[in-house]
């Protein structure tokens, strides 16, 4: 049963196909006389922090998907529910709502698995703003099969996740925002494994995020400065079985820290330079690492809470493997006229924690209140992505823009 419910979970992360037991990754690597874990070729040991439901990290908005994933400190709309919720009090108009279609993995020629993002806001006041979310993610038609490859049955796995939030201004410049969610994940309820029927998978969580903004004069013209912080996804572990000895996995606990610098060059253009830095705070995999001696890793043992602060410190090569397990983006946005967007971007994390590299390029249109965002990405490495050669869109429909039009979301 682990194998079978470990490979479904890596192929909703990143599409890739990793062998049936993720362990086996960290499991082949051994201590030098140094105690630092390394390959059997003396290279630097592969140790990617491994989650359930990882499409709840997906990024689903094609603004952000064109400027490398950075998202935390843009500019507010309905995707910020996704990002950082924080932003929704900031937003211009007092009603929006988001629609976005992700196709996944089309470069292997499959055309029924997909993301889909469904997002909203409304603002009770200058003060206050509530916003709803739904994510559902569909992997398509999957033949089962047990430990000897013998078909045990086909299904149509599926995740989704509803998720409401409250938005709120302390002060003039600063905000902050709690989410609660439901996560539902149904990988292959009704097999049976080892004498055991899996079942769905069920877990709550909560996000927490902070926003602070100012304007900046620079070279004599107004600039905006947006800095973010996130963490989302906190919350109880989620198991496939209802066994008293199954295992629980930690949900994709993250936290997010990014900036955005809205520079108005004048009254028809203006561009936006934004990064993004995120770190799962989920124990990194240890495989000798058993002190009680159960058979069972420890860092598999931790709570959900005891986990998120021993993430800061628990890597089995120290302080460089923590510095590791942080991804970074940078993404530019130009804008011509408030109407016309050009946008590009660059992700990157450590070849030992997924080795995920892409360059990212889109663009944007908005009139009166419809919006358009497309975007596309270009691998650099030779690790496949499952957005490979996909082109991915967005639609924003901003209620409040009536009159004249006077944003850029």
């Amino acid at each position: 049963m682990k194998g079978l419910i470990l490979t479904i979970t890596s192929f909703t992360l990143v599409g890739l196909f990793f062998n049936n037991n993720l362990n086996a990754q960290i499991s082949t690597c051994f201590r030098d006389s140094n105690g630092k874990l390394i390959n059997p070729n003396g290279g630097p040991c592969v140790n990617t922090i491994l989650t359930a439901v990882p499409f709840l990290r997906i990024v689903s908005d094609a603004r952000s998907g064109a400027m490398g994933d950075v998202g935390i400190g843009l500019s507010p709309d309905a995707n910020a529910m996704h990002f950082n919720q924080s932003k929704l009090v900031m937003a211009e108009k007092p009603l929006g709502i988001s629609a976005t279609y992700t196709p996944w993995l089309r470069s292997l020629g499959l055309n029924d698995v997909y993301l889909a993002y469904l997002t909203g806001y409304y603002k009770l006041d200058d003060n206050q703003a509530i916003g709803v979310g739904l994510r559902y993610f569909s992997l398509g038609d999957i033949a089962f099969t047990d430990e000897q490859g013998t078909s045990i049955g086909t299904g149509r796995p599926n995740e989704f996740e509803a998720t409401v939030a409250y938005s709120r201004r302390l002060a003039e410049k600063f905000t902050a925002a709690v989410g609660a969610k439901f996560i539902y994940s149904n990988l292959a309820s009704g097999q049976v494994v080892d004498g055991q029927v899996i079942e769905a998978g069920k877990a709550g969580a909560a996000d927490f995020s902070f926003t602070y903004d100012t304007d900046i004069e620079a070279n004599g013209k107004k600039s905006d400065l947006t800095i973010g912080l996130a963490v989302t996804n906190i919350g109880s572990k989620i198991t496939y079985t209802n066994a008293e000895n199954s295992q629980k996995d930690f949900l994709p606990t993250n936290l997010g820290l990014g900036g955005a610098w809205k520079f108005n060059l004048d009254s028809y253009n203006s561009l936006t330079i934004a990064t993004d830095f995120n770190k799962l705070l989920v124990p990194t995999p240890c495989a000798d690492c058993d002190a009680d001696g159960d058979k069972i890793p420890d860092w598999r043992q931790k709570s959900p809470i005891s986990g998120i602060f021993s993430s800061f410190h628990d890597a089995p090569n120290g302080f460089d493997e923590e510095l590791k397990e942080i991804s970074y983006s940078v993404g530019l946005e130009y804008w011509y006229d408030k109407q016309f967007a050009v946008r590009a971007g660059y992700f990157s994390e450590s070849r030992t924690k997924g080795d995920r590299h892409f360059f990212t390029v889109g663009l944007g249109l908005k009139y009166n209140i419809f919006g358009l965002n497309f975007s596309y990405l270009i691998p650099t490495t030779n690790q496949r992505n499952p957005l490979d050669n996909t082109l991915r869109f967005s639609l924003l429909f901003d209620f409040g823009a009536f009159g004249p039009n006077d944003g850029e979301n």
